[in-house]
């Protein structure tokens, strides 16, 4: 498989982002967001997936965190997409069921080409610390549609907020390794319209 690395930034008038990523890397994680308990998730992503990722992003977080966690999802997404490349030879599809103390988190992946996105999650109460729980949500929606995949999240049961959000960045990322590995008996796309390119 080529060298499957991007790097995106992204400025607007709300946030200054800057991703790279190595999906064949070790899992490294240098991330730098401003907001602790988002990057306490992300250095998860990147241990999990076993995906190298270096996050630096400045935004207006004397409004609130939103535009910064939204911005990383689209800039993680777009640097997914690019370097998948046209996702010759990879599993394309991921799954995983990640049990956190009392929680679980199921989450499924097709790298389709196609965003669609599936959030079955009922958090307790609104906020992990100051963080807000509605953000995991948005965060994994800008990755989804951004990266062109369908994402489904699903949490049947917990009752902490940490353990939740921690359960689903830990499966997510469990589902991302799977669907982005070399498929050993597979070097063509994995597609009978020859395609994943939507």
């Amino acid at each position: 498989m080529a060298n499957r690395t991007a790097e995106i930034s992204r400025k607007t008038k709300e946030t200054q982002i800057r991703v790279a990523i190595d999906l064949d890397g070790s899992g490294k994680a240098n991330v730098k967001t401003g907001v602790g308990f988002f990057d306490h998730m992300l250095d998860l992503l990147a241990r999990h997936s076993l995906i190298d990722l270096t996050i630096e992003a400045t935004g207006d977080l004397h409004v609130d965190a939103h535009h910064t966690v939204e911005d990383v999802g689209i800039v993680i997404g777009q640097c997914i997409e690019k370097a998948l490349g046209d996702k010759r030879g990879i599993y394309r599809y991921g799954g995983a069921i990640v049990p956190m103390d009392e929680s679980l988190a199921q989450v499924a992946i097709d790298l389709s080409g196609r965003p669609a996105f599936v959030f079955n999650v009922n958090f307790k109460g609104s906020l992990i610390g100051n963080f807000p729980v509605e953000l995991v949500d948005e965060f994994f929606k800008s990755i989804a549609t951004n990266a062109k995949m369908n994402l489904h999240i699903n949490v049947p049961y917990g009752t902490n907020n940490h353990h939740i959000s921690e359960g689903i960045f830990k499966a997510t990322a469990k589902a991302l390794r799977q669907a982005v590995s070399a498929d050993p008996r597979n070097n063509d796309v994995p597609s009978t319209k020859g395609s994943l390119n939507g």
